[in-house]
């Protein structure tokens, strides 16, 4: 017989080693990939929503982050999450127009103007919503919206007008708006994964890309393209997305759970990337890049055929819907001059 010291030690062990199976039952790893690097913004975004995610879950869930597309670039990652090998990623709007062709249309040339009208959109634009919601059939769905800024240019050669373009090769990812709007003002296109572009310029590929400022700086696009030409043609976001077989596998607990850490994550990216632009251009100013805002008029003038074009292959309606919500909040959110 056991004497009821040993008795309770035993149980106590029994109890601790229970409690710590379900511990490590419960913290189910959730992959999350991007390609941004380790210290630019999106890493920072995906660790604060993996923080919350932890926090929000009770620990029953951990996300490990893979930056630096270490897992896939872009279109891959997308991919894995309609087949459920990542739970999450986040990439450009554009990216995910592969599965939902009319999601081109968020990359029409000079949608928005400022940040806040671009957020207005991205929240509340009754058919972007309409079309978000489509994506779950697809294998995925849309989160949040993280924030990346405007689209310009890094070239190897001055870029002060339509003009200079002719003689230029420019990196597009696969996107057919932008390629038509980078068509329009003159380049050459060639498309890649935003992995290969910087040893592409740097091999006299092609002579420069467009991004936002935020991911020009965090991918050092600037030290092989140096000139900085903005531009800001495009708004250009980043929806967070999960696998809907792994959002169909939580409890609406841990729905609840991941869609507070998702909008905490999104406020949280907005504000780092709109208040980081200046001193971001100021420290790739200093590493020697030139950084210039030409004359936005010829540019604006040179897309136009890219709207008519839009309406032909995605239809009047559907253009014109974006067009109008697009109007009507820059209309109700002006520039400050």
């Amino acid at each position: 017989m056991l004497d009821k010291k040993t008795l309770s030690r035993l149980l106590m062990s029994a109890a601790i080693v229970v409690a710590s199976a379900g511990s490590a039952a419960a913290a189910e790893t959730l992959r999350f990939s991007h390609t941004d690097n380790p210290g630019g913004s999106r890493q920072a975004a995906a660790e604060l929503f993996a923080e919350k995610v932890a926090e929000y879950t009770d620990g029953r869930y951990e996300v490990q982050i893979f930056p630096s597309g270490q897992l896939a670039n872009d279109p891959k990652a997308i991919e894995l999450l309609q087949l459920g090998g990542i739970d999450f990623t986040v990439s450009a709007t554009g990216s995910y127009a592969t599965h939902l062709p009319t999601l081109n249309l968020t990359a029409m040339p000079f949608l928005v103007d400022t940040y806040e009208q671009g957020w207005e959109l991205y929240d509340n634009s009754d058919w972007l919503q309409g079309e978000f919601d489509k994506l779950p059939e697809k294998g995925f769905r849309v989160l949040s919206t993280w924030e990346a800024g405007f689209r310009s240019f890094t070239t190897n050669e001055p870029l002060a007008s339509p003009e200079d373009a002719q003689s230029m090769k420019m990196r597009v990812f696969p996107n057919d708006m932008i390629r038509w709007s980078m068509e329009a003002i003159g380049f050459q296109t060639v498309v890649m994964p935003i992995t290969d572009v910087y040893l592409s310029i740097q091999q006299g590929i092609v002579n420069g890309q467009e991004n936002p400022v935020d991911t020009i700086n965090s991918l050092r696009f600037y030290e092989v393209a140096p000139n900085i030409t903005l531009t800001r043609h495009v708004y250009s976001p980043l929806p967070l997305t999960i696998a809907e077989k792994t959002w169909q596998s939580f409890s609406d607990e841990d729905k609840e759970a991941v869609r507070k850490a998702a909008a905490e994550s999104a406020a949280f990216s907005r504000n780092l990337v709109k208040s980081s632009v200046d001193s971001q251009l100021s420290q790739m100013t200093e590493d020697g890049a030139k950084v210039s805002v030409p004359e936005i008029g010829p540019f604006r003038e040179a897309v136009q055929p890219v709207y008519a074009k839009a309406k032909d292959v995605y239809g009047e309606e559907a253009v014109n819907n974006i067009l109008s919500d697009a109007a009507a909040i820059r209309d109700a959110l002006p520039a400050q001059n």
